[in-house]
């Protein structure tokens, strides 16, 4: 600990020292001597001690695994509305999944809702909790269908690529995040090409993956989950009363059958290798009130509640005849809020 501490000081000597030295109160070339010392000095210890190289440059798994699970649980508890069995799932399948020294395989989370619930935001969440960076971090690896897999007639390729891809990623660091967006436009089959990497093996080629954490988002299921949704609201039951055993059968089912979710026919599914299912429910017209006051806030303005109400009136809601679900989630808060606000 000693000498843990001394390569510390050390390495920190190296940024003060031309700082804290008043001019010609040393000579240039013993100023220069102790540098190359502080350094020599320094370097195996800077090296050695992870947490101190770590703070200069971005590691794999930066936080500790107790900071990553209170961190996400923090963010959704402030910035989710609306997902009480997103918030619940989520949090206990990460946090029990970092706390595993001994996991079996990935963890493997599919997101499935209606656009505006809250799916992007959360696997964004998720990536905030374990890395500094966020999506920005180089550990974490987003790909969108419609922009990384384009081409039917270049499934070959796109296979060959993504299992190369996740190879190489997690050999650099096996706690690699990896987020698929809009799986309902992949192409059939290209998401199967991942499944040796999401299965119970120790090894795969000299590389363990069980320590990644693979996120698919979709919109397929959405109609199962607010099917299950409006008949809880049509019996006098709140959303509140849903559980997930109510909805992820089904919701797997539904996914697995749908030839546009991208998991149609999927071995993963058939493999079980989908740890959880898990349902965004259609948001409610207080939901969109509650997503226009953090935005506004957020961009540094005093909440006005009648903006607010108006701004939540404007969005269009479902079924027609009771009008209880936005069609659109929250998604298009921040453009309606550019007309209201001359930020």
């Amino acid at each position: 600990m000693k000498l843990r501490r001394g390569a510390q000081r050390a390495a920190l000597a190296l940024v003060l020292l031309p700082l804290l030295t008043p001019a010609g109160a040393v000579e240039p070339i013993s100023v220069g001597l102790a540098i190359a010392g502080a350094a020599a000095s320094a370097l195996t210890g800077f090296i050695s001690y992870p947490r101190l190289y770590c703070y200069f440059r971005e590691c794999c798994l930066q936080r500790h695994d107790s900071r990553a699970a209170a961190a996400l649980q923090q963010n959704l508890d402030k910035k989710l509305f609306g997902q009480h069995l997103v918030s619940k799932v989520v949090v206990k399948a990460v946090r029990g999944f970092l706390n595993n020294t001994n996991a079996k395989k990935p963890l493997a989370l599919s997101l499935h809702g209606w656009t505006g619930t809250g799916k992007n935001f959360v696997s964004k969440i998720v990536a905030e909790s374990i890395y500094k960076r966020g999506l920005q971090s180089k550990y974490v690896h987003q790909f969108v269908a419609t922009l990384h897999f384009p081409h039917a007639h270049s499934i070959n390729l796109y296979k060959d690529q993504l299992q190369s891809w996740i190879r190489g990623n997690v050999s650099v660091c096996p706690r690699s995040l990896f987020i698929f967006d809009e799986m309902d436009k992949m192409h059939a089959g290209l998401i199967d090409s991942i499944k040796p990497f999401l299965d119970y093996y120790e090894l795969l080629d000299g590389v363990s993956y069980r320590q990644a954490i693979f996120i698919f988002l979709s919109n397929a299921g959405a109609e199962k989950i607010t099917e299950v949704a409006l008949d809880f609201w049509r019996n006098g039951r709140t959303r509140e009363d849903i559980q997930l055993t109510d909805i992820q059968n089904a919701l797997s089912v539904s996914v697995f059958n749908n030839k546009n979710s991208g998991f149609w026919h999927s071995t993963l599914i058939d493999r079980n290798l989908i740890d959880y299912f898990i349902p965004f429910l259609p948001l409610e017209y207080k939901h969109v009130k509650m997503c226009v006051r953090v935005e506004i806030e957020s961009r540094g303005y005093a909440v006005d509640e009648d903006i607010v109400s108006r701004i939540a009136e404007e969005m269009t809601y479902f079924p027609r005849e009771e009008r209880i679900y936005s069609d659109k989630g929250c998604k298009t808060v921040d453009a309606k809020l550019d007309y209201y606000y001359d930020f």
